[in-house]
């Protein structure tokens, strides 16, 4: 599992973009994680998959509520990654209002939360493998990103 002091794993996750630019076009655009979080601090959080209630009624909206809180403290972004596809986590961004607060990145093939140690088996319920709850705040050091906390729920 990833501890405070690791490097993030190479990855691609997914995102839905509702308008065209910066050579994104409307859909699925990928995200590479290393590219990303060049010269960042990102807060990444964790989720199993979207629409779940806790999920929904507390953990996308308290990250919302606190964006400003977050940006205060020096955080360039905040990461909602689900075991979902992009054109879900973008409909669970509308319906959460997210905006360009909240960044819904799909992990649909769990990659990110196999490659992080941070995967939820749910086969026995017929959900398959998912992402564990958690939340890290990562900084990008030396072309890599560095977690500096981690809390696992």
């Amino acid at each position: 599992m990833i501890k405070v002091g690791d490097t993030l794993p190479g990855a691609t996750l997914m995102e839905y973009s509702e308008v065209e630019g910066n050579g994104c076009s409307i859909g699925p655009n990928p995200v590479d994680v290393s590219k990303a979080m060049a010269g960042k601090t990102i807060a990444i959080f964790g989720l199993p998959g979207a629409y779940t209630p806790t999920c929904s009624a507390k953990h996308v909206p308290g990250y919302v509520e606190k964006f400003n809180e977050f940006k205060a403290a020096g955080v360039d972004e905040i990461w909602c990654v689900s075991v979902n596809d992009a054109f879900v986590m973008g409909a669970w961004a509308r319906d959460q209002k997210t905006g360009n607060k909240v960044r819904m990145l799909a992990d649909g093939s769990a990659d990110f939360a196999k490659a992080t140690g941070l995967t939820l088996d749910l086969t026995a319920r017929g959900m398959g493998l998912r992402s564990n709850r958690y939340s890290m705040l990562v900084k990008e050091v030396s072309d890599a990103g560095t977690l500096l906390g981690q809390a696992k729920a």
